[in-house]
């Protein structure tokens, strides 16, 4: 029996901002907004198990998304971005998969992108069962890509390379099958593994590359291994590095479909600060 085809249209993205923990709410994706094509807040701990690794992290020091009601946090962050020029999405993690499918519905309601988490590599995310060691499940992470599609939400995945045991290539894959419509690539120091899930997937997935995103060789970089979308992380809040990036995706593609009047004007350089990526 051939499985349900449950994914949306691919969106029409060239340049995200990616989530940083703790940091990425309504209100910076408002501010990158003049820059990018949509903004990914988050990552949000959604039950029990992965809302105390998060209160662990706090613990230590790490900034964190913990709101009494994370599903109505949610609704609230993606209303105030209803007349904003950007596709919203939401980066979530959790040990079970109800709260998962929860979350993609109220995506659903505000044409956001739900994006799964399986990317965080924190030891107490993947003690519970998020990030790293989602990823590392492949029939558990198909499920829950499975339920969001379900929802009726344009799902994304969030991966990184480098991880023992994990084949990107196949994850990609079977992801697509469950009704994935992106995959969100964190490179770290393997880029070439942006090149290999791009010959593997084709037009299935909508292929999202992050990592090191700063300038215009970055830019090439992803878009010659095939990536059809480019993320910045770490300096997501910083005008200049955005304005540098969406520059270059412009020059790559062609800006027709921009509007320039809607820009600010090009920021000051002259005090960069530095650009070093801390993953999420």
């Amino acid at each position: 029996m051939t499985a349900p085809d449950r994914r949306v249209e691919r969106p029409s993205l060239r340049l995200a901002a990616a989530s940083l923990s703790g940091e990425s709410d309504a209100t910076w994706a408002k501010a990158a907004a003049p820059y990018v094509d949509a903004a990914f807040l988050g990552g949000v701990a959604l039950d029990d198990a992965s809302r105390e690794a998060a209160r662990e992290l706090v613990a230590r020091g790490r900034t964190e998304f913990l709101p009494d009601d994370p599903l109505a946090f949610l609704d609230a962050e993606l209303g105030t971005l209803t007349d904003v020029p950007v596709r919203p999405g939401i980066n979530v993690r959790s040990a079970t998969v109800s709260p998962v499918r929860a979350a993609a519905t109220v995506c659903a309601d505000h044409d956001a992108i739900l994006e799964v988490n399986a990317h965080c590599r924190q030891d107490e995310l993947r003690a519970v069962g998020c990030g790293e060691a989602l990823l590392a499940d492949t029939d558990r992470l198909c499920r829950y890509v499975a339920a969001a599609a379900d929802a009726g939400a344009t799902v994304s995945v969030k991966v990184r390379t480098e991880v023992p045991g994990v084949d990107l290539v196949e994850t990609a894959q079977r992801v697509a099958g469950a009704g994935a419509t992106m995959f969100h690539v964190d490179a770290m120091d393997s880029e070439h593994v942006v090149g290999e899930v791009a010959a593997a997937v084709g037009d299935d997935l909508l292929l999202v590359a992050n990592n090191g995103v700063r300038d215009a060789e970055s830019v090439r970089e992803y878009f010659d291994y095939g990536a059809d979308t480019v993320s910045v992380g770490r300096p997501s809040d910083d005008p200049r590095v955005l304005q540098r990036v969406r520059d270059a995706v412009d020059d790559r593609f062609g800006d027709d479909d921009s509007d320039e009047t809607d820009r600010p004007e090009e920021p000051d350089e002259s005090e960069e600060p530095n650009e070093s990526e801390v993953p999420a």
